[in-house]
C-alpha cells in the first residue's frame, strides 16, 4: 500500500477513481475539470493510494484544510479494493496532513443510507454532529446527509 499526496497532474486518475467508486451507487461522478478546479483552491489537497507493480490506483481522498478546520470533500475506493483498509488509511493520512496545516477538527458529510461509509468514519474517530435533510440528490429521491466531526491535535 503506497499513499502519496498528488496535485493537478492526477486529475484524470482521480476522476477515473471517482467514477468507479460512485457510479454504481447512482451518484454523478466528478470529471477531471472538477478535480482541477478544486485542487487550484486554497488549502485543497489530495492523497492517492496505489498498490502493485506497475502501480494500480486503488483509492483517493480530497480535502480542504483552511482556517483551523478540515473537510473531506470526497473519498473513493475502487469497488474491487474495498474492505481491505484503503479507506481508513486514506482518512488517517489526510487527517495527518490536515493537522500539519493547522486544522484542529475535520468534518464530512455522508449519505445517511451509506452504512459502510458511516462505519468507516466511526472507526477512524468521527462522530455524528448533525443531519442535513435532502442534501444528496438521487434519481429516486434526495437522501439526507449525516454530518460527522473528528477532533485533530488531541
Amino acid at each position: 500500500m503506497i499513499l502519496r499526496p498528488v496535485g493537478l497532474e492526477a486529475c484524470f486518475i482521480l476522476a477515473d477513481l471517482h467514477d468507479r467508486a460512485f457510479r454504481a451507487r447512482g451518484d454523478r461522478p466528478w470529471d477531471a475539470i472538477a478535480f482541477e478546479e478544486l485542487l487550484k483552491s486554497p488549502g485543497v489537497f489530495a492523497v492517492l493510494g496505489e498498490a502493485g507493480e506497475p502501480a494500480v490506483e486503488k483509492g483517493f481522498i480530497l480535502c480542504r484544510s483552511i482556517a483551523g478546520e478540515a473537510e473531506v470533500l470526497t473519498i473513493g475506493v475502487d469497488p474491487a479494493a474495498r474492505r481491505r483498509g484503503w479507506g481508513g488509511a486514506l482518512v488517517e493520512m489526510a487527517a495527518g496532513i490536515a493537522t500539519e496545516t493547522g486544522s484542529e477538527a475535520m468534518f464530512l458529510e455522508v449519505a445517511a443510507d451509506n452504512a459502510a461509509a458511516i462505519a468507516l468514519y466511526a472507526a477512524t474517530g468521527f462522530a455524528k454532529v448533525g443531519l442535513r435533510k435532502g442534501y444528496y440528490p438521487r434519481p429516486d429521491g434526495a437522501r439526507d446527509a449525516v454530518v460527522m466531526r473528528r477532533a485533530l491535535n488531541s
